[in-house]
């Protein structure tokens, strides 16, 4: 049974940093592209970072030279380093992954998420 279980979700403030976890099990994280997105109420989710044996990590542009994405391949684990945190950061932050390893656009399997609020 395939499963992404996020953690390290908390609350910050600006400026601050974060490291968020995801546990994959059911399959290995090394045959499938690896994303993190991120949802706010009202908002269009957003593609974060992902990151694929094929073209290496990708980030959004917001979050360019903060975000770090990285994978465990002994754990099976997915994980995002976020530094210089600011309130527009604010999310929930989901785990996700996709067979298609060249483009990682079509997601099938989806963490529950975890919460991120960055506030003063």
């Amino acid at each position: 049974q395939v499963q992404l279980v996020e953690s390290g979700g908390g609350s910050v403030h600006p400026g601050g940093s974060l490291r968020l976890s995801c546990a994959a099990s059911g399959f290995v994280i090394g045959s499938y592209c690896m994303a993190w997105f991120r949802q706010v109420p009202g908002k269009e989710r957003e593609r974060v970072a992902a990151i694929s044996d094929s073209f290496g990590p990708s980030y959004a542009d917001s979050v360019k030279g903060r975000f770090t994405i990285s994978r465990d391949f002994a754990g099976n684990g997915l994980y995002l380093q976020m530094n210089s945190l600011r309130p527009e950061d604010s999310a929930t932050y989901l785990c996700a992954s996709s067979p298609d390893i060249w483009q990682c656009r079509t997601m099938d399997y989806w963490g529950k998420g975890t919460l991120v609020t960055i506030s003063s």
